[in-house]
């Protein structure tokens, strides 16, 4: 008895695998050039590039004084399907002081914004970041892979977690916003770093 529900087990899954096999081959995949197309995530993207003027502004702790600056300025320009942002101050057309730059692309393979980031002003390498979907074409969700953050006056880091919402507030204003989380057991987020754009007309 054993042996032959064994061997129906064996029969049925075979038969399944084949019809899977079937299934697969003859359905059509997207090939490279279709994957490399800009697809509705990258028009989204390209729609922004351009000269925007950038106000920042930085809350060090919870509950801290915002602190904000003005005069830099953010170059946005594709590279295929990648928007690289070049933020520097508002003279420096020739790029000699970028302060930060960013990459963002939707892959079409794995149906997901990825995104990497590197400031010349701290001390904390390259940033990556993933998001969870593909987002409603109106804000965008990154999550980074933890990063050390730094502290004042000593080369030890402490170990921080974040998250990044950027808003498209129109066809002219962005908003990026930066929450932070320390590891410190209390899991208290709070927001952090905020862009503010406004395309330059």
């Amino acid at each position: 008895m054993y042996r032959r529900n064994f061997m129906k087990s064996t029969a049925f899954l075979g038969v399944a695998m084949a019809g899977g096999l079937v299934t697969a081959t003859t359905s059509k995949a997207a090939d490279r050039t279709e994957l490399n197309e800009l697809g509705v995530e990258g028009q989204l993207l390209a729609g922004r590039t351009g000269l925007w003027d950038l106000t920042e502004t930085i809350w060090r702790a919870p509950g801290a004084e915002p602190e904000t600056s003005k005069g830099l300025v953010a170059d946005r320009l594709m590279m295929g399907s990648l928007l690289q942002e070049i933020i520097r101050p508002e003279n420096d057309a020739a790029r000699h002081e970028v302060k930060r730059t960013d990459l963002l692309t939707f892959d079409r393979v794995e149906a997901r914004w990825q995104y990497v980031s590197f400031d010349t002003r701290d001390p904390v390498g390259l940033m990556p970041a993933w998001s969870n979907n593909a987002g409603d074409g109106k804000s965008l969700e990154l999550f980074f892979f933890p990063i050390a953050a730094w502290s004042d006056g000593g080369s030890a880091g402490t170990l921080m977690r974040m998250r990044q919402v950027t808003r498209f507030d129109g066809p002219d204003t962005d908003v990026k916003d930066q929450y932070f989380t320390v590891a410190n057991g209390t899991g208290a987020e709070w927001l952090g770093h905020r862009y503010s754009y406004k395309r330059r007309r």
